[in-house]
């Protein structure tokens, strides 16, 4: 299914657990550092420097630009590692999160709450997802390095939902699917 950016609520309504999707449009870059530095400024109830509604943010930190590239090699980083800042970024309008991994029972039930989804991609591709993106700016936190918010633009990032809005979660999925397999 291809899928442009921002993330509308009719959209996800069809999005299910398992399903392959490929994204064009603007994704948002964010990692540990970056969430803890957004969550302190909604709490603060003080202007982010985006707007997350609708949004999606990339769990990446993005290697050096090699020469003709707009970005370096930009695999997902371990998702549950921002699971305590998720909450708070989905409250205020967050719709989508790529990284990879298993999400927290907390981020199942923000994602169920918020109406928003978790999309996963192969760890160790950086280098082939990067040629999905055509255009990385930092747009905030350039003293983060790696860290900093990029505003990508990506065309055909291709991605898998692992949790949709009603709490499936594509990798409980897959723990029942070879629990019911027989051994040899």
């Amino acid at each position: 299914m291809q899928i442009k950016t921002p993330l509308r609520d009719e959209l996800l309504l069809n999005l299910k657990a398992g399903d392959e999707v490929f994204i064009s449009g603007t994704v948002y870059t964010a990692r540990d550092a970056a969430h803890k530095r957004l969550v302190e400024l909604i709490k603060k109830n003080e202007p982010l420097p985006f707007s997350l509604k609708g949004q999606i943010i990339y769990y990446v930190g993005p290697t050096p630009a090699p020469p003709g590239r707009p970005i370096g090699s930009a695999g997902p980083t371990t998702s549950s590692r921002l699971d305590v800042y998720t909450p708070t970024l989905l409250a205020a309008g967050l719709k989508g999160m790529i990284g990879k991994g298993k999400r927290s029972k907390e981020v199942i039930e923000a994602i169920k709450k918020y109406k928003a989804v978790y999309f996963v991609t192969i760890g160790g591709a950086g280098a082939l997802l990067s040629q999905c993106i055509y255009e990385a700016k930092i747009i905030a936190y350039p003293e983060l390095g790696a860290e900093a918010i990029y505003e990508l633009k990506v065309k055909r990032l291709p991605l898998f939902v692992a949790n949709d809005i009603e709490g499936n979660d594509l990798y409980e999925m897959g723990r029942r699917l070879y629990q019911l397999a027989p051994c040899p």
